[in-house]
């Protein structure tokens, strides 16, 4: 399995994970909550969906029929198939959100994990935090280190280019640092004492990571210029 279909099947069991769905309704979710997933088509999710129908995870279910038979039958129109996690399933996307080994840290994978961390353990978003921060700090000092060998070789372009990369990797690294010092307030609020109950997180049980910034701007974890 590529690294690509494995992310696209993590995905998958995510959003059927919070409803059953039929093929439309997820390649519109994908495309429209989780942006990293633009470009794929039909031609894409559709073999996503019959392999982990073959393995057990979803099962197939016949969508509500069109009200008049005939003229469906005229039309070619049939009833849409309806896609649902299975007790199997569910097990399998557990195991996959507490996975946290250095492929969670890379830039399309990470952002498929950030969207469905609402569902994820705090000490396993605070791992793939960790891990993401410490990915892009390598990755700012090779691209420190390359843009000071080069530089004198450089046109303005290039160099305003390679200036431009830079600053959207400092950018995430500092929105990371702010998430990091968020889940570990959390972690705090929530080992003091019993008033920290009001602020749980309603999906994990857990005081709630997201700093809260009226207005800010966030970095988007699949943007291309991090890479």
């Amino acid at each position: 399995m590529s690294r690509r279909s494995g992310i696209l099947e993590f995905a998958v069991l995510g959003l059927l994970r919070e409803a059953p769905m039929h093929g439309y309704e997820l390649r519109k979710r994908l495309n429209t909550s989780l942006g990293i997933f633009r470009a794929f088509s039909y031609g894409t999710l559709y073999p996503c969906l019959k392999t982990l129908v073959a393995n057990g995870w979803l099962a197939e279910e016949p969508g509500s029929a069109p009200e008049d038979a005939l003229a469906a039958s005229l039309s070619g129109r049939r009833a849409k198939i309806v896609y649902r996690l299975t007790p199997a399933g569910k097990e399998h996307f557990e195991e996959l959100l507490s996975h946290t080994g250095p492929d969670t840290w890379e830039d399309e994978h990470f952002a498929a994990r950030f969207a469905f961390f609402g569902q994820t353990e705090r000490e396993v978003r605070m791992r793939v935090l960790e891990g993401r921060r410490s990915r892009l700090e390598e990755r700012l000092e090779k691209m420190r280190a390359s843009l000071a060998r080069t530089r004198e070789r450089l046109d303005d372009y290039t160099l305003e280019l390679q200036r431009h990369g830079m600053e959207s990797v400092e950018r995430e690294v500092r929105w990371l640092n702010e998430l990091i010092e968020s889940e570990r307030a959390g972690r705090d609020r929530l080992r003091s004492g019993p008033e920290s109950s009001a602020q749980q997180d309603h999906t994990t049980g857990e005081a709630g990571g997201l700093p809260r910034h009226g207005g800010s701007t966030r970095p988007d974890p699949s943007d291309d210029t991090t890479k």
